[in-house]
This record gives C-alpha cells, sequence and structure tokens, in this order.
C-alpha cells in the first residue's frame, strides 16, 4: 500500500489495482482550488503507465459531500491579485482535468455521496461509473452567480432527457439520487452504509469482474425523484425558443394549477428564475442547446472556455453573483440588465462570437 499526502489537500493511495483520489477539504465540502485540480491531473497522468493501477477511485472527505464545486472565494482572490488571467489559470486547468477524467484508459469510479456541485460534477460526472447515494445532492448551480454551466455540465445537461438539461440549467436545482440517474449524471444507487464494501470490493474483486459488474452487487433502484416526476409540464414549458417564452408557459402552467402539490411546480421554476442573472438565463439556454448538437465533450469544455472569457472580460454580473452568494451573503445581487426582457437581442451572438487568448486543447492533441 502506498498512501500521500499532497499540501494541497487532495490524497492518493494505491492498493489492491486501485488508485484513490481522495479530495481533502472536508470544512469547505471539498472545495476545489486550482492546486488540487492540478494535484488530480498529475496523479493521473502518473497512474496512466502504472501496472498496480487498475482502477482509479474518485471520493471526497467527511460527512458533507464529494465536493461542493469551485472554491469560488479563492477564484475571487485570484481575480482581486491577479486580474482575468489568474481566473482563466483556473478555468484552464479544470476544463482540462475534467477532460481526463472522460478520456482516461482505465475506469473511473466516483462516489458522489452528499453535495456534488458544478467543479464537482465536472470530476464526478464525467467519470465512467457514477454511484450516488441516498445523501447525494448534484447541481449545477453556476446561474446564481451569474454564470453559465461549465466544468463539461453544458454536454451533461445536453444529454439529460427531454427538457430538464434546460430546466436544470436554468433554474438551478438540486437533484437527489434518483433525479440524477434520470438525468444522467450518476448511474448506480448504492446506500451510504454499503460504500466502503463497494471499496473493499473494487480492491478484492476477483477478474474477470468489471468495476460496473462489482458496484451492481450493491446497486438499488430508488422511487421516481421529484423532479422527473414533474417531467411531463417541465419538458412541454423548457421546450419553448426563448427564455421569455418559457416563463410565459410556466404562467399559464401556474393559472392552470398544473403540478400543483408537488415538489417541484412551475411557480417554483418561476420564482427560480426571478432570483437568476437575466444574461446568465439567455446564455446558459443557448450553451445547453449548442452542446446538444457538438460532437464530444471535449468540443463542448471548449465552447465553455470561450463563454467563460466572454463572462470574465464583458459582463458586471459573475462578479455581482460572487460578491452576493459568497463574499457578503446578502443574497441581493444587482444583475445588470436586471430583467429577462432588458437583455439586448445580441448578447447571445456576442457571447458565442468572442474568443479566449487561446485554445483550450491544442489541434496536436487531437479531439475524442
Amino acid at each position: 500500500m502506498i498512501d500521500t499526502a499532497a499540501p494541497t489537500r487532495v490524497r492518493s493511495m494505491m492498493r489492491g489495482g486501485v488508485g484513490r483520489l481522495t479530495l481533502d477539504r472536508p470544512e469547505s465540502i471539498n472545495a476545489l482550488t486550482q492546486e488540487m485540480l492540478e494535484t488530480v491531473g498529475e496523479t493521473l497522468d502518473g497512474w496512466r503507465a502504472e501496472p498496480d493501477v487498475s482502477i482509479v477511485l474518485l471520493q471526497g472527505a467527511g460527512e458533507r459531500g464529494f465536493s461542493a464545486g469551485g472554491d469560488i472565494r479563492d477564484l475571487h482572490a485570484r481575480i482581486t491579485a491577479g486580474g482575468e488571467a489568474a481566473a482563466d489559470s483556473f478555468f484552464r486547468v479544470e476544463y482540462r482535468v475534467d477532460a481526463a477524467v472522460a478520456e482516461y484508459p482505465k475506469p473511473v469510479v466516483a462516489i458522489a455521496d452528499g453535495v456534488t456541485m458544478g467543479g464537482g460534477i465536472g470530476l464526478a460526472g464525467n467519470a465512467h461509473v457514477r454511484i450516488v447515494t441516498e445523501r447525494s445532492r448534484l447541481a449545477m448551480p453556476e446561474t446564481r452567480i451569474g454564470f453559465s454551466p461549465d466544468a463539461g455540465g453544458s454536454w451533461l445537461l445536453a444529454h439529460a432527457p427531454g427538457r430538464l438539461g434546460e430546466y436544470l440549467a436554468l433554474t438551478s436545482d438540486t437533484m437527489d439520487a434518483a433525479d440524477a440517474i434520470h438525468c444522467r449524471f450518476a448511474d448506480h444507487f448504492v446506500p451510504h452504509d454499503s460504500i466502503e464494501s463497494v471499496v473493499d470490493a473494487l480492491e478484492m474483486r476477483a477478474d474477470p469482474s468489471s468495476p460496473t459488474e462489482l458496484v451492481m452487487l450493491f446497486d438499488e433502484t430508488p422511487p421516481a425523484g421529484p423532479i422527473q416526476r414533474a417531467q411531463p409540464w417541465i419538458d412541454h414549458a423548457f421546450a419553448a425558443d426563448t427564455v421569455l417564452e418559457i416563463r410565459h408557459r410556466l404562467e399559464q402552467l401556474v393559472a392552470s394549477g398544473i403540478g400543483a402539490g408537488e415538489e417541484r411546480t412551475p411557480a417554483s421554476a418561476l420564482a427560480a428564475l426571478d432570483e437568476r442573472s437575466p444574461t446568465a438565463l439567455v446564455v446558459s439556454l443557448a450553451a445547453i442547446r449548442s452542446a446538444r448538437a457538438l460532437p464530444s465533450l471535449r468540443h463542448a469544455l471548449e465552447q465553455e472556455y470561450h463563454l467563460m472569457s466572454w463572462y470574465l472580460r464583458t459582463q458586471p454580473d459573475m462578479a455581482e453573483g460572487i460578491r452576493a452568494q459568497v463574499i457578503d451573503k446578502d443574497r441581493q445581487p444587482r444583475w445588470q440588465p436586471a430583467t429577462v426582457a432588458e437583455v439586448p437581442d445580441d448578447t447571445v451572438g456576442r457571447a458565442f462570437a468572442h474568443r479566449a487568448a487561446r485554445p483550450l486543447f491544442s489541434e496536436t492533441e487531437g479531439r475524442s
């Protein structure tokens, strides 16, 4: 057994053919810093040719979750100290590590136990075998801070059934384990108390059992979640062409009483949209629909990278959203513009025409 602990708060261990990578900042729900992501990437690179590693296991330390996402407070400090270049560096590392996880030549198993959001989904959601528990809470909450789903989130959302991708992107709603599986963010439901048994089985497996076959021994089928139950009205409302039209359909559904008494209702969706950045809503809707037509995760990450650059260099809402949600915590962001109706008609065109100073992936790296 080889066990190492990096000062960047990522622990690695090799045992029984399993390389275990543990995000180890439980006090912040394992929020990801650039240094942590770099360590994950470097460790994965080192394990590619390591004969003692045939499976990679991603976990989060502590009882609260796998990862709450990127460390927004740390990112804000980077922007303050080093400007846009510092932020660009963070996202560049993050997105490239997400691609490395998805394209890894050995099976990657992720245990998304507890809170798994944003950049946490970038790691766990792009793994090959994705486990959730009764404690799992998954979300892409970027529109809350005036941003769009990233870290490969646009790709996952684009491939959710029906119009659930648009719904999750715009409302930032949270999925439980059942909804995470239904929305294709996870593969298997395993009770929390069985997780250590899963890890033991992976380390003690008898060939030729695959990780999926072993996890299936512990897999249970949860009942349908609240988002899945709401899918009929979600599909109707979020199939509309624009955010304004989505709002109109939701208002009609509220008036008709559809969904009343359920956990997810047209009224709750409308309330969520009212709180989000209007610019982020408009661009996120376009991003999910664009990603749906892209050929691979790498293409989606490249698109996200250029959109990230557009947000950082031209839009005030991202900095304002971070201020309101993370720095001052007054939960009163002052969006510019304040309503969807005021968002300029050419916003999507300008966002998608923008290019970062350099591409995320070089031509020599190819496309998957």
